[in-house]
């Protein structure tokens, strides 16, 4: 496994990381196809012995129950020093006033909360979730410069949204010498490229690390269109990520997946962690091959003929993902 810079930060991180999304109490939250602790604990741990150290959940990850199976599963590993935690804030994690969003109140009570799941006494890495357009950006970003400060996260960073409203973040921090975000996590895959637009150059100039997230599209990239799986049958939020073109997309991986003799995902995957400006696609594992694939794309080199016909059916998408 090789290891890089996460953006501009000193940061050793693998050029992998594993997305736990998938590991949780499948009666918790919103997604009944997570795999309960055991296979999950069991995965996490072939990560480690492949050299990933980078790992990321969310609290709203099966109502907590994410964060708390990949805690237990790092501290029973030994190796806390070296590895790199990622969680995030946003997501109702209760109903009523103040149970979401990216307030004082809530960004200060969610990461104790967190660190309690993890049961660790601080994160790597802490990122908004996602843009609170009813929260100053102003008083978020002051809030997770204080639990910088007070140890509780190493660094912080955000995940989708427009390219202005993290440009105006970046400004903000910069202006009030506040702890700079230094991660953008977004929905970067062949199905959809409308980051390359403006969000991936803005992180090129900066020196954001870019932490894509579903670099296989939730798996559609790894299968024929037309099949499905527990996961894509009951993804609601999935199911209106991408569009009947795709199609002809998913062919042309199928088309050089089997002419260079490998699975789908390792080219899909490989196209991903060979952008220029990727430093780590995040990637979902639930089976042991899933794991092998992701470790093998980042020693298959794609040709530029290769990279061409996986790239010439993209058509322009509506933005998703936020």
């Amino acid at each position: 496994m090789d290891y890089v810079k996460l953006g501009s930060t000193g940061l050793d991180v693998s050029r992998l990381c594993l997305g736990c999304m998938s590991y949780g109490s499948p009666d918790r939250g919103a997604h009944e196809w997570t795999l309960p602790e055991d296979a999950s604990r069991r995965l996490i741990r072939k990560a480690l012995d492949a050299g990933i150290n980078f790992f990321d959940t969310a609290n709203v990850y099966s109502d907590g129950t994410s964060e708390e199976i990949l805690g237990r599963a790092i501290n029973g590993s030994g190796q806390r020093d070296t590895l790199v935690i990622a969680t995030k804030v946003f997501g109702a994690m209760r109903s009523g006033p103040n149970g979401g969003g990216l307030s004082r109140k809530v960004v200060l009570s969610e990461i104790e909360h967190s660190l309690r799941r993890l049961g660790t006494d601080y994160v790597d890495l802490y990122q908004i979730h996602r843009w609170d357009p009813h929260t100053p950006i102003e008083e978020t970003l002051e809030a997770l410069h204080e639990i910088v400060k007070a140890g509780k996260a190493r660094y912080i960073g955000a995940s989708s949204m427009f390219a202005w409203q993290f440009t105006k973040a970046l400004y903000t921090s910069r202006l009030n010498s506040w702890t700079p975000l230094a991660t953008m996590q977004n929905h970067y895959n062949l199905l959809y490229r409308e980051e390359e637009r403006e969000m991936l150059t803005l992180c090129q100039d900066q020196g954001i690390g870019v932490i894509p997230w579903s670099p296989l599209a939730r798996g559609r990239l790894t299968r024929d269109w037309g099949s499905t799986s527990l996961r894509s049958a009951t993804d609601d939020f999935g199911k209106a990520l991408y569009q009947e073109g795709d199609r002809d997309i998913v062919d042309a991986v199928a088309r050089v997946a089997s002419a260079r003799g490998v699975p789908r995902a390792q080219i899909a995957l490989a196209w991903v962690a060979s952008r220029p400006t990727v430093t780590a696609p995040i990637f979902g594992a639930t089976q042991d091959h899933h794991i092998d694939d992701a470790v093998a794309a980042l020693n298959l080199e794609l040709t530029e003929d290769e990279v061409s016909e996986l790239e010439a059916p993209y058509t322009p998408h509506p933005v998703t993902g936020f």
